[in-house]
């Protein structure tokens, strides 16, 4: 069988963490499971793993705090599994650095598409980061694409892996406006599906960082039914 990489699962309910760890082994991943929120960092310095499934209702400590402390020093995906209908845990995960979230109960079938989406997504990324100039500069708008760094003014702004990925992309067609399906298809690997938040709540958050009034954006806009566009002359 052909191996397809190796994930680390944090699921603290033992039974289904070994049901999905089977499901994902007999798909090809080599898959390791952890049930504390207080030893995936040491598991993922161990492991090495390409993705992250990470629950975030953990004992020991919670998974937004998990992927927050992960984001220091792990780039690979995260994937975090939020209970139905939390999406105040969908936000703030997406705000602390997870790439994607699913939401339980967990489906086999979405989860592997979700999960190689995402690893798609990474892969083409660091292509794309690998191939193309080391500086993207857009007015004052500076993105270190080796260092996956962002600069304002010559000012570092700390953001998380999936705002870098938005921000990247916006960046690369500033002047242009992008569809929300590309959007998808260059962050996360996948066509929108029509429901997915994601990026609004992604967008959201850039405009905080960038001081872009989210009543009246100048740098990063949405266009009702065309996309979202990066207007250079704002930068």
């Amino acid at each position: 069988m052909e191996q397809y990489g190796t994930i680390l699962l944090v699921e603290d309910d033992e039974s289904l963490a070994q049901w999905v760890a089977d499901y994902l082994n007999n798909q090809g991943y080599t898959t390791h499971c952890c049930h504390r929120g207080d030893e995936v960092v040491s598991m993922v310095k161990q492991h090495n793993p390409d993705l992250v499934l990470l629950d975030i209702m953990l004992p020991g400590q919670d998974g937004i705090s998990v992927c927050r402390e992960l984001r220091q020093f792990y780039n690979k995906p995260i994937i975090m599994l939020t209970a139905k209908d939390e999406e105040m845990d969908e936000v703030i995960g997406l705000e602390v650095g997870a790439s994607d979230y699913v939401i339980k109960p967990v489906r086999p079938r979405a989860l592997l598409a979700r999960i190689k989406a995402n690893a798609r997504a990474a892969q083409d990324n660091n292509q794309q980061n690998e191939s193309s100039s080391t500086v993207l500069t857009v007015g004052n708008l500076k993105i270190d694409t080796q260092a996956r760094k962002v600069l304002v003014s010559g000012q570092e702004v700390s953001i998380s892996s999936a705002e870098y990925l938005l921000l990247h992309f916006l960046a690369s067609n500033a002047g242009n406006v992008v569809s929300r399906d590309a959007v998808f298809k260059a962050t996360k690997g996948r066509e929108y599906d029509g429901l997915d938040r994601s990026v609004d709540v992604l967008i959201s958050a850039l405009r905080k960082k960038f001081d872009d009034d989210p009543q009246n954006p100048e740098k990063i806009k949405t266009i009702w039914g065309k996309g979202y566009l990066l207007v250079p002359t704002a930068w």
